[in-house]
């Protein structure tokens, strides 16, 4: 991991202390990783409909395209993550029949679960304009960053008072 990348760990754990909202912690996460990596061009989070749990709604997110809204589990990177429950990296999304478009534009992809209590609760998604960028060390940074998520999400996070 990078001493930027470290940093903003330990920002976001400090804020996470602070936060009062699950929603206010996404979206600091959001955005900070919006701004401060430049090759994290959409960044945001999908959490599980608590009408429907077989679908994703869109949360908070940050990026120069409109994400699809509501996703359902059996479909796209992040259906294959939410049913897994491993992290997805997809560094060349041309390439994988699973990816849903949002964005043409679009070469690289992670998804995060994030997990309470053994349930999936959510998921972190960043998408990237360049080829090859989710590396093992970048993986470990998206994985901590939606870590902290997870450990404050015991306040009840839910799809209905999360989304934008």
């Amino acid at each position: 991991m990078t001493p930027k990348q470290q940093n903003l760990l330990s920002d976001f754990k400090q804020f996470a202390s602070k936060a009062t909202t699950s929603k206010s912690l996404m979206e600091h996460i959001a955005e900070r990783l919006h701004e401060e990596i430049a090759y994290y061009n959409w960044v945001g989070f999908y959490l599980v409909d608590p009408a429907d749990r077989n679908f994703l709604v869109v949360g908070p997110f940050v990026g120069s395209f409109t994400p699809n809204e509501r996703i359902p589990l059996a479909r796209g990177l992040c259906g294959a993550a939410a049913v897994s429950g491993e992290t997805v990296v997809v560094n060349d999304v041309s390439k994988d029949t699973r990816y849903l478009s949002g964005s043409s534009m679009v070469k690289s992809e992670i998804v995060v679960p994030l997990f309470q209590k053994k349930t999936l609760i959510a998921e972190l998604d960043v998408e990237s304009y360049f080829a090859d960028t989710f590396t093992p060390s970048e993986q470990e940074f998206v994985e901590g960053c939606a870590a902290i998520v997870a450990a404050h999400a015991g306040s009840g996070l839910t799809a209905s008072t999360q989304s934008r």
